[in-house]
């Protein structure tokens, strides 16, 4: 396997801010941060998506990310808001293959902008999309 810099980081290997960390998780600052904050949290288990991650990998994530939301709004750093992301595949924009959740804080005026072509569906489009959903989950 081509070396990881987040399992790297998790072994204490690679030089990392680290804000929390626990049996399951690492959780660290960002150094290319969208605000000032911005943290990563990283699963110990090396899984590169979220295919290969079961809910034992995501719900440590999911209670870690929790945790530093809160924190990040009681440190005396700008959040206003929190905006968690998850880009799993190269398409989504993920560049570390390596699950990692991102949480972000958030102030009127950050600059972040999260932007799509988002367009109304009818409900007949939505209802077959659901239904295809639906046939996969089964």
């Amino acid at each position: 396997m081509e070396s990881c810099v987040f399992c790297e980081i998790v072994a204490g290997r690679a030089e990392a801010s680290v804000v929390h960390g626990d049996d399951d998780v690492v959780a660290v600052l960002d150094h290319r941060p969208a605000t000032p904050g911005h943290v990563l949290v990283i699963p110990r288990v090396h899984a590169a998506g979220l295919a290969e991650a079961g809910d034992a990998v995501g719900a440590p994530i999911w209670r870690a990310a929790r945790r530093v939301a809160a924190a990040l709004r009681a440190s005396g750093l700008r959040c206003e808001g929190v905006w968690l992301s998850l880009a799993d595949g190269e398409a989504a924009g993920q560049d570390v293959f390596h699950l990692h959740l991102h949480v972000v804080p958030r102030y009127r005026g950050d600059g972040v902008v999260v932007s799509a072509e988002w367009r109304r569906r009818s409900r007949e489009q939505l209802d077959r999309d659901a239904a295809l959903i639906r046939d996969a989950l089964a």
